[in-house]
């Protein structure tokens, strides 16, 4: 298999399903004869794919979807079969072979379990198959959680070092304001950082279809950006709009950090994508340009307030007095510590907790800076 460009598309319920709510087959053939298509030209395409939970209440015979864990957990296991077997059908007619990879965040979590992903995911891709990888609902109660896959993809697109990530969704991009009730909303098509004002312009929660909306996109969006890996927001169900994209057509919304900006190597991926935060801290204005714009370790001193039940190795979210996400690190201090040092300068941690253990809350060399 050619070890052409690598696409990572990412499909929500809303553009996998027809307006009844059941899988729309003749939107996934359009989507296969795409993935063919750019497999020709030698690509490598992996597909996220939502749509179990919206395939198994049509197996199931929910009218609309359901609220409650458990059905939605039978819900996903009797639609995922249906959903991969979907995919399978017309690929197969091209002579195109896929294969199905379920993932929960307990399989990334662990450095280990995040290889291994890597190494399936990698070994279908040389085999010219086209991975079809969802989250497994059927035991996974957290994940469900995760914005409509949004984030499962970009864990997945840094995982394998994709050249571009797809989010295919059921509106053209990211708008001014929304544009169902504002006529002067404009598209944006091209965001080079996602800051406190692009996230101001991401809408509500996404369709009855779906768990995901804008603002779970420009998270994603936003941790492509840090990995370098250019990201883009467009309709899916527009005629060949994944092969445009990946042709490099002006399409949708497209994330693109500057040619020179740094990317954060695959440690720092793993801990500010993969892992799941146990706590959060909170930074002064000193510190938070000292991380942000000299890449700096966070000390204890700028903590201005921690939360959560953290031990020290967890990794925990850390965020400005407003309240805006600025990266995900290790902590050094458990949270009972961490509430004793904050606002401290190291020779005064020193005294009480001895040298040794003095010592940044957070080091660079473990920090995500989104």
């Amino acid at each position: 298999m050619s070890s052409g460009k690598l696409v990572v598309v990412k499909l929500g319920s809303s553009t996998l399903v027809d307006e009844g709510g059941a899988l729309d087959r003749s939107f996934v053939r359009s989507l296969c004869d795409q993935i063919v298509t750019l497999h020709q030209e030698g690509m490598r395409v992996i597909v996220v794919s939502s749509g179990a939970v919206a395939a198994g209440r049509e197996v199931l015979g929910f009218c609309e979807r359901p609220r409650d864990i458990e059905s939605l957990q039978a819900c996903a296991a009797a639609g995922q079969a249906r959903l991969t077997q979907a995919y399978a059908d017309v690929l197969a007619e091209c002579g195109v072979s896929c294969g199905q990879v379920l993932l929960t965040r307990r399989d990334v979590v662990d450095r280990e379990g995040y290889l291994n992903a890597r190494g399936t995911l990698m070994r279908l891709l040389d085999l010219g198959a086209v991975p079809i990888v969802n989250e497994n609902d059927t035991v996974s109660v957290a994940e469900f959680a995760f914005g409509d896959n949004d984030m499962l993809g970009a864990i997945v697109a840094a995982l394998v070092g994709a050249d571009l990530y797809v989010i295919c969704s059921d509106v053209e991009g990211l708008y001014t304001s929304n544009p169902q009730s504002d006529p002067s909303a404009r598209l944006v098509e091209r965001v080079s950082e996602v800051d406190a004002r692009t996230l101001s312009m991401a809408g509500g929660v996404g369709t009855s279809f779906g768990t995901g909306g804008m603002s779970s996109k420009l998270r994603a969006a936003r941790a492509m950006l840090a990995v370098g890996v250019p990201t883009v927001i467009c309709q899916g169900r527009r005629p060949t709009a994944l092969v445009d994209v990946a042709h490099g057509e002006r399409l949708g919304t497209r994330f693109e950090a500057p040619a020179d900006a740094p990317h954060e190597g695959g440690r720092k991926l793993w801990i500010g994508l993969a892992e799941v935060p146990h706590g959060t801290l909170t930074l002064d204005e000193g510190a938070t340009r000292a991380v942000v714009e000299r890449g700096a370790s966070i000390l204890p001193v700028g903590v201005v307030a921690t939360q959560g039940d953290y031990a020290a190795g967890d990794v925990v979210t850390v965020t400005n007095r407003a309240g805006l996400v600025i990266g995900r690190g290790v902590a050094r201090y458990g949270a009972k510590d961490m509430d004793r040092v904050r606002g401290l300068k190291l020779n005064v941690v020193a005294r009480f907790l001895g040298t040794e253990r003095a010592q940044p809350a957070v080091h660079r060399d473990d920090l995500l800076v989104f």
